[in-house]
Formats: structure tokens, sequence, C-alpha cells
């Protein structure tokens, strides 16, 4: 089970770019797709949020493990999408998480470190 992952959030698309946002997501989800196919990341969920006054009105979880997501940085075309995404729409940003055993294992350094400062 993957411990680890991306998590894609966007805003708004640009003013007057709306029609070329909805054809690179469209594009997104066909390339997640396919690096769950190829066995780049284990599973990849979308999200769209309903309207709240926020800048956050979407994101991607891409799930995998602490081998596959680093190495998913390194190709061009994770870059190139990240890229294309950024010119059409506000806020893009692109945060490892982690999720599973790996955030026990966060959490457990944090109260570490809570003690050692305490």
């Amino acid at each position: 089970m993957a411990d680890r992952a991306f998590f894609v959030g966007w805003g708004n698309p640009v003013r007057g770019r709306e029609k070329s946002a909805m054809a690179v997501f469209n594009e997104s989800v066909q390339y997640w797709a396919q690096l769950q196919q190829d066995g780049r990341i284990e599973s990849f969920e979308v999200g769209l949020l309903d309207p709240h006054g926020g800048e956050l009105q979407g994101f991607a979880l891409l799930r995998g493990s602490d081998q596959q997501l680093p190495a998913l940085q390194q190709p061009d075309d994770f870059q190139r999408s990240v890229a294309r995404a950024s010119l059409i729409v506000d806020n893009l940003g692109v945060v490892y998480a982690a999720l599973g055993d790996a955030l026990g294992r966060q959490m457990a350094m944090f109260q570490e470190q809570i003690a050692e400062l305490t």
C-alpha cells in the first residue's frame, strides 16, 4: 500500500483560458492513468471542490511508494505536465505528502521533537 503521495492542487483557470484548462485537465488525467498503468504510481484520485470562497478549486492525489514518487520527478514528462498546467491555472502546487504508515512515522518524529524542545 502506498505510504506517500503527491498532492497536486490548483485554483481557477486563468481567465480566457478555460477551454485550454479543460484540455490540459483531461490530458493530466490521461497521463496519471498511464503512470498507474506503467507502475510508476500505485493509484490516483481526483477531487473537484464545491464553491467555498477559497483559492483551491481541485486536487489530485498521486499515491506511490518512497521509491516511486521521487523517481517520478526526474523524467521530463512529469515536469512538462506541471509546467503546462501552471500556464493555464492559478495557484498550482505539487506537495509531497505522508499517508498510511509514513504518517505514523512522521508524527512519531514530530512528537520526539516536541519532547526534546519542551
